[in-house]
Formats: C-alpha cells, sequence, structure tokens
C-alpha cells in the first residue's frame, strides 16, 4: 500500500460518505443552516495529505494536521470523528506487514503504541474542532494537558463516546458491523453511496449515536435508533416503501438546532468505507 492510495483511500470515504442521503445528515441538496455539502467535499481533500503521511507521523500528528487543514476550508467541525477513525487505518494500512496479519492486526498495534504526546496533540485537534456538545470530564479533560496515553484517554470515554470506545475495542463497530454492511451491500449491486447508507442505518439501529446521546440524552438517542430498525424493516434503500420511510426518517431528524443528527454514525459509516476501500479497493 501506498501513499497515494491510502490519500486516495482516505478521501474517497469521505467523499461517499458526504454524498449519501444519510438521514438527518448533510448531503447534496440538504445542507444544515450553518454547514454546507461543499464544506464536507472541502474537509474531504483538505485530509489527504495528512492520511498520505500517516505512516511516517505519529498518530497523534496526523489527527492534529488533518483536522488543521480543515479549518483552513471552514470554521465548522465537519469530521473531527472521521478524522480520529482514517487516521488509525491509515498508519494501519501503511505499516509493513507480517505474513497473515490483517488491516484490523495493524490498526490495534497502532493503538497500543499511542503516547501521551499523542494524546495532546489530540486534544490540541478536539479544542480546534470545537464538537458540539462537548462538556467537560472529571479526569484528563481535553482542556488540560493530559497524563495518559491516547488509547488510556479513549478509554475513559469510552462508556459515553463510540468513537473513543473504537480506540479501546480495536475497531469492533467498523470491522464487525460496518465493513461487512458495505462489502454486502457492493456485492448485491448497490452503489457506493447505497452501501453507505445501509451501513449506516446498520450502525445507528445497533448502536444509539453518542452525538445524539450527549446532547439530548441517552433515550432520545435510543428513540432515533429505533426509527433507523423501521427504516431498515421497510427495505431501506433497496425498496420503493424504504426509500419512502428513509425520507420520513430524514423529516423526523432535522430541527433548526441540528440536535437531532446522529453525526457519530456518519463517522463510523466513513471508517467502514475506509476499511472496504483499503482492503479491496475502489473497484
Amino acid at each position: 500500500m501506498t501513499p497515494e492510495k491510502v490519500r486516495a483511500a482516505a478521501v474517497l470515504a469521505c467523499l461517499v460518505e458526504a454524498s449519501a442521503a444519510k438521514p438527518g445528515n448533510v448531503s447534496p441538496g440538504r445542507p444544515f443552516h450553518d454547514t454546507s455539502y461543499e464544506d464536507f467535499l472541502a474537509s474531504a481533500v483538505a485530509i489527504g495529505p495528512a492520511m498520505a503521511a500517516a505512516g511516517d507521523e505519529p498518530l497523534g500528528t496526523t489527527v492534529r494536521r488533518a483536522v488543521e487543514a480543515t479549518r483552513c476550508t471552514t470554521d465548522r467541525n465537519t469530521n473531527l470523528g472521521i478524522v480520529l477513525l482514517l487516521a488509525p487505518l491509515c498508519r494501519a494500512a501503511l505499516a509493513t506487514r507480517e505474513p497473515g496479519r490483517g488491516l484490523r492486526s495493524e490498526v490495534a498495534a497502532a493503538l497500543g503504541a499511542t503516547t501521551v504526546h499523542d494524546a495532546a496533540d489530540v486534544y490540541h485537534a478536539i479544542r480546534l474542532a470545537r464538537p458540539a456538545g462537548l462538556g467537560t470530564a472529571a479526569a484528563q479533560d481535553v482542556a488540560q494537558p493530559p497524563s495518559v496515553t491516547l488509547r488510556e484517554a479513549m478509554a475513559l470515554a469510552a462508556d459515553r463516546d463510540s468513537i473513543a470506545r473504537e480506540y479501546v475495542t480495536d475497531f469492533a463497530i467498523t470491522f464487525e458491523l460496518g465493513a461487512p454492511a458495505v462489502r454486502a451491500a457492493r456485492r448485491d449491486g448497490l452503489t457506493w453511496t447505497d452501501a453507505a447508507v445501509e451501513a449506516y442505518l446498520g450502525i445507528l439501529a445497533a448502536v444509539p449515536d453518542s452525538h445524539i446521546a450527549r446532547k439530548l440524552g441517552r433515550g432520545e438517542a435510543e428513540r432515533v435508533s429505533g426509527m433507523a430498525s423501521a427504516a431498515r424493516a421497510a427495505g431501506g434503500v433497496r425498496t420503493d416503501a424504504g426509500r419512502a420511510a428513509l425520507a420520513r426518517f430524514d423529516a423526523e431528524l432535522r430541527d433548526p438546532g441540528n440536535s437531532r443528527n446522529p453525526g457519530t454514525s456518519a463517522d463510523l459509516t466513513a471508517a467502514a468505507l475506509g476499511v472496504v476501500i483499503l482492503e479491496q479497493g475502489w473497484h
């Protein structure tokens, strides 16, 4: 795997995720009041150089540089979660692998080798991105210098944030739920964007969105997961009834403050796309 191929995979994963009509998210013709589809396109391109260099830089540096590059294109938080997920994947893809070691094994190795400096760089990136609903933490709050490794810091947030939990479980949602859903959809002849919607629904139905939970509580996140399950049961992107259910689901999630935006599920979808493209290629 070359840096150029890794860069392309990361950018493609972001572009497909942004272009897929995922209920409650920005997509073509469906902006938020403060964030456009074009913001996500520009952000996708911006992170390419950092992801291409992920094999030569510490993990935290990759995250920080990707977020800094994004801030040069938009002042909105378009991709912090995606960057946190793609950075270990790109680093793993560029690692020199022993025979029989797959991408997930290399991800586990990358996460296990994180340092306090990685945590400091990621904390800086989080402060720069200013994600909504972040709040404060009793230990290792991002407003203060960390004293533990990045993986240890993520473990402290794993009970309330699905992306942090990925750092503790060697990307369980990404590899065990999201990527298999993308592969199955592609085998069935679905387009990349429809495969992204299908993976997104599967992730959201199984894992209440932590972005919604931070803003509106666990109960509302679980209610939205139930709506995702209903849209899947109606056929999702595969049937006319399913697409009508997706439209109703999307309308239900949209409000002036975007408080019901399942942003974490969208980030995990991008990671799943990244895994499939890195492992199997675009075709």
